[in-house]
């Protein structure tokens, strides 16, 4: 596939998602969407990509969410064909992916563009940017996966409020509530992701997709339930070189040399 709407990159053990549709400041239109699935099922497929970076064009937003331009083209749809046929994939393709993902959000995260942040792992964020969750200010609910990550990460009432007033969170909460993992001053942001990929990129990569694969399912699962996902998650990793590796160092006292498989 050609990427008219994203720019996609590797360096070394790195893949770098870029959104961009810098002149409606990222807005996710099908195109943008497909493409970006058909990126993550190429780094689902590809071992020797460790980790990966989603970002975007811009300084001022990350996303602004759907593309309702594109909405109002294709009125008359229902909507909820659309989220099956376009983001589905994403954000699935995001969960399942057995790399850690990492959002550097460098710019306004509203509505879907929200949801695809949450949708990673981890969100790095500049300090002086906000979330949205405005969907309410057209007469929806959110979606793209927005109703499982929040309530999750902030619990039920939060979420609510969060939900049905629509309202901007600005950094300093976002990190108070757990929505991001850490901030940075724009001009610290790169340095920080870069800090934090450097250890991915040397990390034991397949034990890390059998922690992320259970987390998915632990969040649902009974204890009986997530103790099987542990021991049949276990058994793939006792099988990996990382394992040895892991072990040898341990007992010769040095660093380990992960290799990702």
């Amino acid at each position: 596939m050609e990427y008219k709407n994203i720019i996609f990159e590797t360096n070394q053990n790195l893949a770098i998602v870029t959104l961009n549709r810098p002149q409606v400041f990222n807005a996710l239109s099908g195109d943008l969407l497909k493409e970006l699935s058909h990126a993550f099922q190429k780094i689902t497929g590809d071992e020797s990509i460790r980790a990966v970076v989603l970002t975007s064009t811009g300084n001022q937003s990350f996303s602004s969410g759907a593309d309702l331009k594109e909405g109002v083209v294709n009125a008359g749809r229902p909507l909820g064909e659309v989220l099956k046929e376009n983001y589905e994939p994403v954000i699935l393709g995001i969960r399942n992916c057995p790399k850690p993902v990492i959002c550097k959000l460098n710019g306004i995260a509203a509505g879907a563009g929200m949801s695809l942040a949450l949708a990673c792992d981890m969100i790095i964020a500049d300090e002086n940017t906000y979330m949205t969750e405005l969907f309410v200010g057209i007469g929806l609910m959110p979606d793209a996966g927005s109703m499982f990550f929040l309530p999750r990460i902030v619990g039920m009432q939060k979420a609510f409020e969060i939900f049905s007033t629509g309202r901007k969170i600005y950094m300093p909460e976002a990190l108070e509530l757990g929505l991001v993992l850490k901030t940075a001053p724009s001009e610290k942001l790169d340095d920080t992701v870069k800090e934090l990929m450097d250890y991915y990129t040397h990390a034991p990569t397949k034990a890390i997709g059998e922690m992320k694969r259970a987390l998915n399912s632990s969040v649902n699962s009974s204890l009986e339930e997530v103790l099987k996902l542990e021991a049949e998650g276990q058994t793939r990793c006792g099988m990996t070189n990382d394992f040895g590796e892991g072990v040898m160092s341990f007992m010769q006292k040095r660093k380990p040399a992960f290799k990702g498989n």
